[in-house]
């Protein structure tokens, strides 16, 4: 007979988060990232050019937020992001921590538009992530 307290680690949140992600036609969304320099002094100086990386995360689901009735304002969005893929790009890219791994994201893409993260929160059970919830700004073009 197992033990199925709730102290023992188990995926159950995380494997859930992922089926309801896929099941309402989750998609896949690109994490624009900065590139890891070998010499951090010389490419503070602008010695060496920073190098960018696309990350992709699967599966993501986007929802539109209330807008606000301001003029000039950007939509907002909520991404939900699978922890599981998360967790999988932070160790390939041998970060410390999904937070590392957003702090180094210039922008998000999904379906060709990018998207500017304006906070970042997570949803935990039984004291493990199995979501996070990006809130995301439409990224505009300037005018030059």
């Amino acid at each position: 007979m197992s033990d199925t307290a709730p102290r023992n680690p188990v995926n159950a949140p995380q494997m859930l988060a992922d089926a309801l992600l896929r099941s309402v036609a989750g998609a896949s969304a690109q994490l624009r990232v900065t590139g890891t320099n070998s010499d951090s002094n010389q490419s503070e100086v602008g010695l060496i050019a920073t190098t960018f990386t696309q990350v992709v995360i699967s599966p993501v689901v986007m929802r539109k937020l209330r807008p606000t009735f301001k003029d000039g304002d950007a939509s907002r969005w909520e991404m939900l992001v699978s922890a599981t893929s998360v967790q999988a790009q932070v160790n390939a890219l041998d970060l410390p921590s999904a937070q590392a791994l957003f702090a180094m994201t210039l922008a998000v893409t999904l379906s060709g538009q990018d998207y500017l993260i304006e906070s970042i929160a997570s949803n935990e059970a039984f004291g493990q992530v199995y979501l996070y919830r990006l809130l995301l700004r439409e990224a505009c073009s300037q005018p030059i």
